[in-house]
């Protein structure tokens, strides 16, 4: 299996532009393992609102110059407090996206795509 077909992995998302002429939304999709794709708006690792991160699951990422993304670490449902702790060690890491997945409608389907791209 070459680096292209491992699992988990992202599948960028093809959108030039919004409805009616408005900028793009900066969407990307991932892979799991299960061969799921799991949807995620695109946010700077900078400037990431911890907000995001309380009941969504978030995907720390680094953007290579080549623009192949590296998946560092998957958090789910997080206080305020292990929000900040977590975003302080990917940051660490090297991530400079923060991808958010908002589809899930419970605890046990955030762990299950936390699970999913967290094998491989």
């Amino acid at each position: 299996m070459s680096a292209v077909d491992a699992l988990p992995r992202e599948e960028m998302l093809r959108s030039s532009r919004g409805l009616r002429g408005s900028p793009a939304l900066p969407l990307s999709a991932w892979r799991g393992a299960s061969g799921r794709r799991y949807v995620v708006g695109v946010h700077s690792a900078q400037s990431f609102e911890l907000d995001e991160a309380e009941e969504d699951v978030c995907f720390a990422v680094e953007r290579g110059t080549n623009g192949i993304a590296r998946l560092i670490s998957v958090a789910t449902s997080m206080g305020l407090g292990d929000a900040e702790r977590w975003l302080r060690k990917v940051r660490k890491a090297g991530a400079t996206e923060i991808h958010v997945h908002r589809l899930c409608d419970n605890a046990a389907e955030r762990a299950a795509v936390a699970a999913d791209l967290s094998e491989g």
